[in-house]
């Protein structure tokens, strides 16, 4: 009985989102200006040139959702057919990516019908075209970043055209710069005083002062928004759908109107929090911002967007190139002025080192200068000791042979004495002599 009665809730649901969703595609048809949008689709290139402008503005309008994919195939000129059966062909291969792309499926987007079933044709496409692209591209591999770009563009394409135009994305659009290992674009948009940082210091200085005073910085916050172009689970799908709409009309650098709208419509608030509140807000309550005022809301309805409002706020802002190139300019020349600035510490360093080994060196030959010197010296010491014991020496010696001959000097002279009287008392007479 249980059960007999939740099947028939959940019949019930699914009959009136059936409903709903049958409605609102109703309200969407009567709606869509077909005859524009037909001569849009039937030469695209041929409109967009002869009519630039109104083509631009019914972009910021929005797409029909019923057109969307196949536009933006147009916008990118993505339709191609070898890079389809090169899709095909890369299926049949095998990606060292697999379990990390398997693991991550069940985050992206759970909430939508489309992805919800774990076996079906939503998550079974999205793990194709990641798992093709890791192999397509294995110098990006696979990313979490890339699941919600690709469901995105799943719900208005095919997989097959959806691979097309994620390749488009990557490599016209330069989207790829956000995957690569270093995320080299990722760094030149939202590293300390890159474009972003300048945006801000610029269009809004006063919010600039706030985040450096309580140590906010762009990553913190503002990853997210590049990598996954707004796909995280604070922005609906309508928000989504119509960033993408102006990013494939206008470039990738489209992000930063976005993102700096989002910004000047929540800049009160964010004056008034500190780094934990202020991080926490930037993260998951920027967006709020634009819902629309529900007096009498029904338990599981969804919140409305005043999507236009936000479009409206970003395209207003008028970020051009021109600022962009001049803050990638600043910012190259930064990186430049820090690279030599880092290539010349690392002279100093070694020339240090240099030095610092010779000071060793010399230390080392001193210390045995110094030892040398104090057995010289004390070989000095033993020397004059032994000096003076010499010449104490020699003075007795010289004393003795004094007295020594004095001693031989008085002998000598007694001796002298004695002879001479001895010759005096034995002298032979003349007289004696001459008789002999």
């Amino acid at each position: 009985m249980r059960r007999s009665l939740d099947g028939q809730q959940k019949f019930q649901e699914v009959f009136e989102r059936a409903q709903r969703n049958s409605k609102e595609l109703e309200e969407d048809l009567a709606n869509v200006d077909w005859a524009f949008w037909g001569s849009v689709i039937s030469d695209y290139q041929a409109f967009a040139s002869e009519n630039s402008e109104e083509l631009a503005r019914a972009i910021e309008r929005g797409i029909p959702n019923k057109l969307r994919g196949m536009v933006w195939q147009l916008m990118s000129a993505s339709k191609d057919m070898e890079m389809e059966a090169t899709y095909i062909k890369l299926l049949k291969e095998t990606s060292p990516h697999e379990k990390a792309i398997m693991r991550d499926l069940g985050r992206t987007f759970p909430q939508h019908e489309f992805f919800t079933d774990g076996h079906g044709i939503g998550q079974e496409n999205l793990f194709n075209v990641l798992k093709a692209y890791s192999i397509y591209d294995p110098q990006v591999g696979y990313c979490q970043g890339l699941p919600f770009v690709v469901a995105v563009l799943l719900l208005n394409m095919p997989d097959e055209e959806a691979f097309s135009l994620l390749v488009r994305l990557m490599y016209s659009y330069d989207l790829r710069g956000h995957f690569l290992p270093e995320m080299p674009k990722l760094q030149l948009r939202l590293s300390p005083y890159s474009q972003f940082d300048r945006l801000i210091e610029e269009l809004l200085p006063v919010l600039h002062v706030h985040f450096l005073r309580q140590g906010v910085k762009s990553s913190m916050f503002c990853s997210q928004w590049f990598l996954t172009l707004f796909l995280t689970g604070s922005f609906p799908l309508e928000i989504v759908f119509r960033i993408l709409d102006n990013c494939l009309a206008n470039g990738i650098e489209a992000i930063f109107g976005f993102a700096i709208s989002l910004l000047q419509k929540n800049e009160a608030m964010l004056l008034s929090l500190k780094f934990d509140d202020l991080v926490a807000f930037l993260n998951t309550g920027v967006v709020d911002t634009y819902k629309a005022e529900q007096i009498l809301a029904k338990e599981g309805e969804r919140a409305t967007y005043r999507v236009d409002d936000f479009v409206n706020d970003a395209m207003s802002l008028r970020i051009t190139p021109f600022m962009l190139d001049s803050y990638n300019h600043e910012y190259h020349e930064m990186i430049r002025t820090r690279e030599m600035h880092a290539a010349e510490m690392d002279t100093l360093r070694n020339h240090n080192r240099q030095l610092s080994a010779q000071m060793n060196a010399l230390e080392a030959n001193l210390a045995a200068l110094n030892q040398e010197h104090v057995g010289i010296l004390n070989e000095l010491v033993r020397a004059r000791l032994q000096n003076e014991e010499l010449e104490g020496e020699l003075v007795r010696y010289k004393l003795l042979y004094a007295e020594a001959v004095h001693q031989t000097e008085d002998a000598m002279s007694s001796h002298r004495l004695s002879n001479t009287s001895a010759k005096g008392s034995k002298r032979p007479s003349l007289s004696s002599f001459l008789s002999r």
